[in-house]
Order: C-alpha cells, then sequence, then structure tokens
C-alpha cells in the first residue's frame, strides 16, 4: 500500500464526488466509499464497516467496478482488498453426488445393489438420468428380479431419434403401455415410477410432473422379496444374462427406494429441491452398497437441483452481505482453479477483477455506507456527551464502560464474561440514572447489544452462570430501551438503523445461540420485563398433546389475548420426521407498535428529519407502505439443538390492537412477519408472504402463516376525504335533525291520537311506525351518556336495535298494505292486524334476542353505543333493513306505474283536447308526488347511506335524509292530511255554531267523538268507507264515488248500485284546499246530508271539467268522453293522490 496523494482527487464520475479531509473517502451515486489501509481479516473487516452502521463494499455492476478500480488506483493502492461478498455456502439446493457412468452399448457394464429386499406391497424409485441421445432402441435403467421370476420389477426406455424417451413399467411380467415423457436431448431429468398392490396403481414422473398413471397393473401379489437390483442391464436370468441391445448409455445417481408410493407433491419437490423425504425411505443412494462393475465410471458431479443437471466444477454463487442482489460477478473458475464455497472475495485494485481467498488473510479493506445514514451518523458523532454518558462513565470509575457509547469509537466486548459485566452497568444506569437517553446513546446501546449477540458463546458452556445472568441483564436492558418513552429517538436515527426491529434482531440471534448452551446444560429461561416476554425451553415431542401454546405474561388488559400457537398436526409431523426433543424459542415485543406512529411521524416530518415516505420505505414492502402497525410483536422459533438450525413450521397467532372503528375511515387488516433479510443495506421489512387472515375483530386480529419468525398485523386505512370539521358538523345536523323529528313525530302521534280519526288499519300503522321511530329518537339522543358504562352501553345498543329495528318492520307493513289496497285491491272487511303487530313488534324482538344471546360480548363498538361492525353482528340490523328496503322499492315501483297510468287516463277522460307534452307532465306530476308521500314510511332514504364513502356531500344527504324523517311525515301525514284538516275544520265550525243560540235547534254536520249521527247507518259502502276512514253521508245510497287517496284520506269507492256490473261514478271535488267535500252525481237528487245544499249540479261536461276531479280506475274495458253518465267500467284497483 503507498501513502495518500497529498492533492484533491478529481475522477471523472458522473455524479458528485467528495474528498473528505482523511482523502480515503467518496461518494458515488447514493454511497460513501471509505478505504481501511489497516491489515485485517475479512470478518473484523466487516464487523469494523457494520459498527460504523455500514457494510463491506458491493458491487452491483460493470460501471460501478470500473469506478471503484479508478478511485483505488487514484490512491496509488495496489494491493488485493476486501469487499463485502463471500462465495455462498452449499444450501439444500446444491450438492455433490457420485455418478455412474454407463459408455456404450454392452453386456457387461452393471451395477448391482448389495442389499436385501423385502416383500413389497408398494414401491416407488427415483433416480436422475442422463441419457446418451446418440443411441436408440430399448435401454434398461434398472431391473428387479427373484428366483422364482425374472421379469419382477423394471424401468424401460424406448429411444427414437428425432422423438422424445418413451417410459414404461413392467411389473411380474405385466407391461405398462410406453408414454413419451423427455426430450432425447442429453440433459440430466429427474424420473419416478411407482406401483402398488392395491388396485394395480401405477405412475410415472418426469422432471416432477406425472406424465401416466393406471390401474390394473398386477394385483396378484407382493413383489417378492429376496431379488436382485441391477443398473444398466436386464436380466434374463436371476442376477445374470444381460443383452446388449437392452443395456442403458448414460449417466445415473441419486437412486432412492422407498417402500410406499410417494405423491404427486411428494415427487415434485424432490425434483425441485432434491431434499430425499425420510418417510419410508428403504434405499438412500450410496455406492459403498453398491457391487459396480471395472468398467463403470465413477465420478464425482455437482448440482443445485434447479433443472440443471450435474456438471464437474462445483457451482458457485456470490453473496453480499448487504443483501445487494448478485447480477455481477468477476470471478473465474476451472477445474484447475476451483471456487471453494466459503471462501470471501478480494477486490484487485489494479485490474478491477476478484478473487476468491481464504477468510482468515490479512487484507485492506473498502466499507460502503448510505449516504443519509452517514451524514446523519456524522451529526451523531459531533455531539457532545449527553448526561447518561456521564453517568455511566461515573459509575464504572476505572473500566472505560463509558467508552462503548462514543459512537467514533469502535470497540466491542471480547467474551462473555466482559459483556455481562458492561451489560449490568449500563442495566443499573438505565434504572438509577434520571437522564433521558437520546438518540446518540441509543444508537450506541443498539450497537452494543449487537455485538454482544455476535459474540462465540461455544467456549463459553461451562460458565453456565455468567450465560444466564448476561441473558437476563441483555433482555432487561433490550426491554428498556425500546420503551415507548424512546419512541420519538427511535423515529430520529430511523435513517441510521431500523429502529427498535434491530433489537429484536439482536435478541433473536441471542436466543438461538444461548439455546444451544442452555440445553447441553438442562437449563431454559422464562423471563418477563415489561417490554420484553422471553421463553427458552426444551420439549420432549412425544409428551406433548396437541397444540403447543405460548401466551406472554407481560400482558395488559388490552393485550389478554394476545398468543401464538404450534397446531398439533405441525408437531405430529416434526415426529414423523424424527424428530425428539426439540427447543421451543417464543418472546413478545411490546411498545413497538408505538415507535412508527402517523403522531411521532409528523413530528420528526416538522423538525425537518426526512420525508414520509422515506420511512414507509424503510419499514414496509412496497405492497403495505399505505398500513401502519397496530400490535405488538410475537415470535416462535423451533430450533433442532443437535444440528444446530431452525426448522420451519406453521403457526397461528392472535394480536390485540387498538380499535380502528370510526366514522371516517375503514381498516383492513394484514398479517405480516418482520423480514431480516437485507436488500441493498436495509432490511425487507414487513411482509405478508405466507401469511393469511383467519379472523378479524375489533380489537382482535387471528392470523396463519406456514413458518416461524417474528409476527404482527398491520392495518391499511381507507380514508373519507373529510375531517373531524366535517364529522362535529354532520354530528350537529344528526342532533338537530333528530330534535326536530321527535317533536314532529310526537306532534303527529298526538293528531292521530286526540282527533277523531276513524280507525282502520292504516291509521293504526301509521301510530305503531310512529312510536317506533318516537322511541328510536329518544333512546338515540341519550346514547352519549351511556358510553361511559358496558352494560348501560350495551342496554342502549339493544334498545336502538329494538326500536329502529321495529320501525323497519312497520315501513315494510306500511308496504305490504299500500300492495294489498293498490295492487292487489283487496277491499274486504278482514282485519290483519295481528299479523301486522307479530312482523312490526314480534320479528324485531325475536332478532334483537338471538343476537344478544349469540354475541352478548361482542355485541356493541368500541367507542360508541352501536352495533360492532367488524365481527358481523351489525348484520343482525343491515341484513333485514336490505331486505326491508328491497321489498318496499318494488312496492314503490309498482304503484308509481299505476299512478303513472291513472293519470294518464284522466287526462284523457277529462282533457281529450290536451296535448301529450300537458298529459306527460300530469304523469310525471302524479309520480312525483307518489314519490314523495310514500317515501318517508317505506324507509328508502336510507339508500343513500351506502353511497356515503364515496363522497361527503352523501354524507351530509344521509344524514339530513334521516335525521328529519320525522319531519317528513309530520309535514304529510299531518299537516297536508286532508283527513286532520276536515276534523279540524269541523271542529273549529262546531265551536262556532255554540256560539250562536239561534242554531240550537240545527244539528251539526259533525261531532267530536263521532263523524257521523248516531243513527246513521253502517252499511254497504258505508262500512267499506269506515273501514279506510272515511265520512259517509247518512241515508243516501251513493250512486257516485267520494274522494278519498290512500295516504291522504280519499279511496275511490264504488256506487253499490252497480256492484254488480263494476261501474264507477266520477265526483265532483272542491275547487281549494279548504272547500268541504261535494258528493256530485250526474243525476238529481235531493239535498244530501252532509253535502252543501246549493252544491250545483253539473248539466254539462264544461261544468264538470270546472269543477269535479275524475277518479279514473286502473283498467277500462271501454272509455268514452262523449257522455257524462256511468261508463262501463272494470275496476281493478286506483289511486288518486292530491
Amino acid at each position: 500500500m503507498s501513502h495518500l496523494p497529498p492533492t484533491t482527487l478529481s475522477l471523472p464520475l458522473p455524479e458528485s464526488q467528495l474528498i473528505l479531509q482523511d482523502r480515503r473517502c467518496f461518494v458515488y451515486r447514493n454511497y460513501y466509499y471509505e478505504y481501511v489501509p489497516e491489515q485485517l481479516q475479512w470478518t473484523v473487516a466487516e464487523r469494523l464497516c457494520r459498527q460504523r452502521f455500514g457494510f463491506l463494499t458491493a458491487i452491483g455492476t460493470i460501471e460501478d467496478n470500473q469506478r471503484l478500480t479508478s478511485f483505488m488506483q487514484s490512491l496509488r493502492v495496489t494491493k488485493a482488498l476486501w469487499i463485502g461478498a463471500k462465495v455462498k455456502e452449499a444450501g439444500p439446493g446444491t450438492f455433490a453426488s457420485h455418478i455412474l457412468t454407463f459408455s456404450g452399448r454392452t453386456d457387461t457394464k452393471y451395477a448391482k445393489l448389495l442389499k436385501q429386499f423385502p416383500q413389497l406391497h408398494s414401491v416407488t424409485i427415483c433416480a436422475q438420468v442422463q441419457f446418451d441421445s446418440t443411441y436408440v432402441g430399448v435401454s434398461t435403467v434398472f431391473s428387479y428380479s427373484i428366483p422364482s421370476f425374472i421379469n419382477e420389477f423394471q424401468l424401460r426406455a424406448n429411444i427414437v431419434r428425432g422423438q422424445q424417451i418413451q417410459l414404461a413399467l413392467l411389473v411380474h411380467g405385466v407391461h405398462s403401455p410406453y408414454s413419451q415423457a423427455v426430450e432425447n436431448n442429453g440433459r440430466w431429468h429427474h424420473l419416478c415410477v411407482s406401483w402398488t398392490r392395491r388396485g394395480g396403481g401405477w405412475a410415472i414422473a418426469a422432471d416432477g410432473s406425472v406424465i401416466s398413471s393406471g390401474e390394473q397393473l398386477y394385483i396378484s401379489d407382493d413383489i417378492g422379496a429376496g431379488g436382485v437390483f441391477i443398473i444398466g442391464q436386464e436380466q434374463d436370468t436371476f442376477g445374470g444374462s444381460f443383452k446388449k441391445d437392452e443395456s442403458f448409455v448414460g449417466n445415473i445417481t441419486q437412486l432412492h427406494i422407498w417402500d410406499r408410493v410417494l405423491n404427486a407433491s411428494e415427487i415434485q419437490a424432490l425434483a425441485e429441491n432434491c431434499f430425499v423425504i425420510p418417510l419410508g425411505l428403504f434405499f438412500q443412494w450410496n455406492l459403498s452398497t453398491f457391487e459396480i462393475e471395472p468398467t463403470v465410471q465413477v465420478h464425482k458431479g455437482f448440482s443445485q437441483c434447479k433443472g440443471d443437471g450435474f456438471q464437474t466444477t462445483e457451482p458457485f454463487d456470490i453473496l453480499w452481505v448487504d443483501g445487494t442482489l448478485p447480477l455481477f460477478h468477476n470471478i473465474s473458475s476451472d477445474v484447475s482453479h476451483p471456487v471453494n464455497k466459503g471462501q470471501c472475495v478480494a477486490f484487485d485494485p489494479l485490474t478491477g477483477t476478484w478473487t476468491s481467498e481464504l477468510c482468515s488473510k490479512q487484507k485492506e479493506a473498502l466499507c460502503r455506507y448510505n449516504k443519509d445514514a452517514y451524514e446523519q451518523m456524522q451529526d451523531f458523532s459531533s455531539l457532545p456527551p449527553s448526561p447518561f454518558f456521564f453517568y455511566v462513565k461515573e459509575k464504572s470509575a476505572g473500566v472505560s464502560v463509558a467508552d462503548y457509547l462514543l459512537l467514533n469509537k469502535s470497540d466491542y466486548p471480547q467474551n462473555a464474561t466482559i459483556a455481562n459485566y458492561i451489560t449490568n452497568v449500563l442495566l443499573e444506569a438505565t434504572d438509577e440514572s434520571h437522564a433521558k437517553l437520546t438518540s446518540a446513546d441509543l444508537l450506541a446501546l443498539a450497537r452494543f447489544l449487537g455485538n454482544v449477540a455476535e459474540l462465540d458463546f461455544e467456549t463459553e458452556a461451562n460458565n453456565s452462570e455468567t450465560i444466564l445472568s448476561l441473558a437476563t441483564n441483555y433482555i432487561k436492558l433490550a426491554s428498556k430501551i425500546i420503551d415507548v418513552k424512546c419512541s420519538f429517538e427511535w423515529l430520529i436515527i430511523s435513517e441510521v438503523i431500523h429502529g427498535p426491529y434491530v433489537i429484536i434482531h439482536s435478541v433473536d440471534m441471542l436466543a438461538e445461540k444461548l439455546s444451544n448452551i442452555l440445553f447441553s446444560i438442562g437449563q431454559s429461561i422464562v423471563l418477563s420485563t415489561e417490554n420484553i416476554d422471553m421463553q427458552i425451553k426444551a420439549s420432549q415431542l412425544p409428551s406433548l398433546e396437541g397444540d403447543l401454546v405460548y401466551k406472554p405474561k407481560c400482558l395488559s388488559a388490552r393485550n389478554r389475548v394476545d398468543e401464538i400457537q404450534i397446531p398439533g398436526s405441525e408437531m405430529s409431523l416434526l415426529l414423523t420426521l424424527g424428530y425428539s426433543e426439540l427447543i421451543f424459542i417464543h418472546a413478545y415485543y411490546r411498545s413497538v407498535e408505538y415507535h412508527l406512529t402517523p403522531h411521532n411521524l409528523d413530528s420528526v416530518l416538522l423538525a425537518g428529519r426526512s420525508d414520509k415516505r422515506r420511512y414507509s420505505s424503510m419499514y414496509y414492502d412496497s405492497s403495505l407502505q399505505t398500513s401502519q402497525l397496530q400490535t405488538a410483536v410475537i415470535s416462535s422459533t423451533v430450533r433442532d439443538p443437535v444440528r444446530a438450525r431452525n426448522i420451519p413450521t406453521a403457526v397461528q397467532y392472535s394480536l390485540s390492537h387498538r380499535a380502528v372503528v370510526g366514522f371516517s375511515k375503514f381498516a383492513t387488516p394484514t398479517c405480516v412477519f418482520w423480514n431480516f433479510s437485507l436488500q441493498d443495506g436495509h432490511y425487507a421489512g414487513w411482509s405478508n408472504q405466507g401469511c393469511q387472515v383467519i379472523q378479524f375483530e375489533s380489537e382482535i386480529t387471528i392470523c396463519f402463516c406456514n413458518h416461524t419468525t417474528n409476527f404482527a398485523v398491520l392495518m391499511q386505512f381507507t380514508e373519507i376525504q373529510w375531517g373531524l370539521e366535517t364529522e362535529m358538523i354532520l354530528n350537529k345536523l344528526t342532533f338537530i335533525g333528530s330534535g326536530a323529528s321527535l317533536c314532529a313525530l310526537v306532534v303527529t302521534l298526538t293528531l292521530f291520537t286526540v282527533l277523531d280519526i276513524p280507525k282502520s288499519d292504516r291509521t293504526s300503522i301509521h301510530k305503531n311506525l310512529f312510536v317506533a321511530l318516537i322511541a328510536a329518537q329518544v333512546v338515540l339522543l341519550s346514547s352519549d351518556s351511556a358510553t361511559n358504562s358496558k352494560t348501560a352501553c350495551t342496554a342502549v345498543t339493544a334498545l336502538l336495535h329494538l326500536f329502529f329495528m321495529a320501525a323497519f318492520a312497520w315501513m315494510m307493513v306500511e308496504g305490504l298494505l299500500l300492495w294489498s289496497k293498490v295492487v292487489t285491491v283487496n277491499l274486504s272487511e278482514e282485519r290483519r292486524m295481528k299479523y301486522y303487530y307479530l312482523i312490526g313488534w314480534g320479528l324485531p324482538v325475536l332478532i334483537v334476542t338471538i343476537t344478544l344471546a349469540a354475541a352478548h360480548d361482542k355485541y356493541i363498538a368500541d367507542r360508541y353505543c352501536w352495533l360492532n361492525v367488524h365481527n358481523g353482528v351489525i348484520w343482525a340490523f343491515v341484513g333485514p333493513v336490505i331486505f326491508i328496503i328491497m321489498v318496499n322499492m318494488f312496492v314503490l315501483t309498482r304503484v308509481v306505474l299505476i299512478t303513472m297510468s291513472t293519470a294518464k287516463r284522466r287526462a284523457i277522460m277529462l282533457a281529450v283536447n290536451s296535448s301529450p307534452i300537458e298529459q306527460a307532465y300530469d304523469q310525471i306530476r302524479a309520480a312525483v308526488k307518489a314519490v314523495l308521500v310514500l317515501l318517508p314510511i317505506l324507509g328508502l332514504t336510507w339508500l343513500s347511506g351506502v353511497l356515503v364513502p364515496l363522497s361527503v356531500v352523501m354524507a351530509y344527504i344521509f344524514v339530513i335524509l334521516n335525521s328529519l324523517q320525522g319531519l317528513f311525515i309530520f309535514l304529510i301525514y299531518g299537516v297536508y292530511n286532508t283527513e286532520i284538516r276536515s276534523t279540524i275544520k269541523r271542529l273549529k265550525e262546531r265551536r262556532k255554531a255554540l256560539n250562536f243560540s239561534n242554531c240550537a235547534t240545527s244539528r251539526p254536520s259533525s261531532s267530536l267523538t263521532s263523524s257521523r249521527p248516531a243513527s246513521s247507518p253502517v252499511t254497504g259502502s258505508e262500512s267499506l268507507a269506515k273501514d279506510d276512514g272515511l265520512q259517509v253521508t247518512d241515508g243516501v245510497n251513493l250512486q257516485g264515488i267520494c274522494k278519498m287517496s290512500f295516504y291522504d284520506n280519499s279511496v275511490i269507492y264504488e256506487n253499490p248500485a252497480a256492484a254488480n256490473e263494476r261501474q264507477l261514478s266520477t265526483p265532483s271535488l272542491p275547487r281549494g284546499p279548504d272547500e268541504e267535500l261535494s258528493c256530485c252525481s250526474q243525476s238529481p237528487v235531493a239535498s244530501i246530508k252532509g253535502c252543501k245544499a246549493d252544491c250545483p249540479l253539473p248539466s254539462g261536461r264544461e261544468d264538470m271539467e270546472d269543477g269535479c276531479s275524475l277518479h279514473v280506475p286502473i283498467e277500462l274495458e271501454d272509455r268514452s268522453c262523449s257522455s257524462l253518465h256511468v261508463m262501463s267500467l272494470k275496476r281493478v284497483g286506483s289511486l288518486y293522490l292530491d
């Protein structure tokens, strides 16, 4: 290594370059690169870079390689230096295997398995096979014969030039058909054959897929015992007499035999990852158990088990320590210079080439740091020491414990004893010192805990007391620094490290290392602190029954349901795989969900630290960046103490969270795990791969994941675009509207009760609807006072549920009655109120009772007294309401159509000369009036609630329409009700008559207690009118039809005299709203009681049109406007809305 240049460097870099004062650092793209001139082993160099919160340099592209070469040459560095790459260790997909090579057709080459075969009821044989593409004809991959039968079991191939290789299975002389399997391209293929005596089922699979199968392939007996298994030849006699033309030519390896049938998924897994399934394994590939003919060649090959077959040199890959994808490397490999796995990579600054070296060699190094993190780290390092630092320095006088809190130093403990001492001092300092930990303190403590977790504890196995003490102090210290009190400081340093998740990672690393030592000394750890609960325990699998459940001890009242369990099916599978004793590591981390809350994040942003998108991208993968952590973190690890490795198992966990319901937002949960894999120097963050939501309720989410690690629940909130001010306005509108509706409903109900409104089903239904709405409004307006008591809130919710449900039930009864009177025209005297009461009150009581019984503990919402919207309880209200609205919509549509049809016929009869535009206007006017009159009592205004999430305008419309429903009912069915207005007018007239003595002998037309004289008979049309609330004249056989619409108290009635002929008359109607009802007919009659004596009888059509309204029946058989005499009509039903 040469000395540094005396002047500032200037390199042709595409982006800005910065040479610092020590002249060993420059900026390229978004990274700082720092040259380390000390001679270090690769592991020490990598740790040095991480002590400064960076990594050994990663080189991702050829351009990066060239730029670094130029930079190092400018520093006159000539020796190779360490970079952050290692030759990838052999994983489950890369392995070495001995290969048998059968070259050329011959009757001598074979390999005989020296293993005694039992009688086989079922069998599966798999192997990696490479056929020589230059040979054609029949080729026997393997054959098995027994003394009593030669062709007991064989796999044969038929190779035809230019076609796919065909395979067939031979069992006890029974031959399956040849099936095309793989291309004859000289590549390696994974072949499997299976057979079972049960039904003679057989199958042939190639490269993980079944290509042929069938039944009835020899079902008489098992495959015989005591046979000879030969690879490469067909046996014409027991163990011999090979034929050259049927011999195998090619390579074969990894042949395994099972005494059972592997299913399709097992075969696919075997082909894809080469994992040999132990269940039922009779023989595993091992050349020491073969008798191999000398001319058969044996050599070693390597495979990554990804369809690439085997090669002579061991395949390798580059693994970057910071998680950079290995898109480029500059290492060459051949037989003379093989690349050994596990070696470290060095960078030659003179040529830019890479070499693999032993990691124990001493070399210089090149570190790389994220630009923002490096600059922030420099800022923290330049800050003066904190009060906590001075307290630790004073407490540990004579020992340099405080030096571990200095960010510009790189000290780390050498062994467990020193680590335990330092940890104990720091823990006592956090307990005793009242100084708040600064961001720099958290950085230093996090770095220290990471250094301790990386210690080699194998040499400390005999020092169990120190190990237990270190574990206890370590977890207590970690619990202190992830406390919610430090959440703001964690956010500030999030660009340097990943907040409290680095602590979780360090605790996990330490637990895994200590678990092996604790297992060897027969110890376990069960430790509960304020923010961390840890359990490390070894268990015998045969003694465990059912699910293995871990429930933390440091649970608050809100977190009481938090737990994680390994299903019993997974435990049984572990037993099946041969495991007998395993270590179970469980951990629980509270307060983590508070470290990246929107409130704290906004505080950091206001301080000008960074932008919100950067924080989101650091903690969540691309599909979860709009989510928020809402729960504690719980973890489960299953570890094999013999092989010192973790075993993946499926888990189910439940975590509680803050209430997520609210008028202005909807929450969608996502089950996630923290992925500690590095990607370009950052943790991958929260990921939902392999996890799914099983159940989501207001305060708890239950998840299932097919692996073990650290788990949590994220919430993705969909906000409706309005703020707190808008919600306050909506709440005030609801309160004002509900109050006005309550008063209006009380007045309307009073009018219907006090006034002499003739009794009928319709008025009874109206009254019950008014009572239900009044009760609902009263409970609603008083519901806020019950939120502090769960019992009171449950009672209020049940009453709201009951009365609103009853209101909708009576709305449906209104619709049913309307249908019977208008559509089916059922004017019979039969009373149906007992059924209506069952629907209006009985059905709501039943629904509320069943709902309370089924979900009494989850009945109410979290922050207000209403049904829970997250566990399905809300559907006990929404479901019936939707049904009722749909029924009433259908009724309204049918009524509107009838009304328009009636208006059209009326226009034709009364205004022959009217234009089509005027007729259309009359129809539209009739339809609009029908809709406006019927909407309030049919509950159709609630349909606007469906559109509330789309716009704040729809929210205002929904609140106004439904809070003022009672006021609309008062206006339509109280103020503008003809019956009520007429009754009030008669009361006024009677009072006026009582003031005149000269009228004492006159008989009033009505009284307060009766709408007709006491002697008036109630027969015929009068009886029908009485049932529907009509005022009927005395002693008169009506020839016309008195006006009485269905909902403003006027219904068209038949002339009784014409009942048999189904004829209707056209009555004369008042000219104005204050005019009394006039009964007019087409023939002169005497003075009619109850009608004006001076009522002019129409003498012509003009008079009729001027003074009367025509009530038109629904269906007309004959239509005539030339005469005012009674027309022959067919009456199916009629409606008149004035």
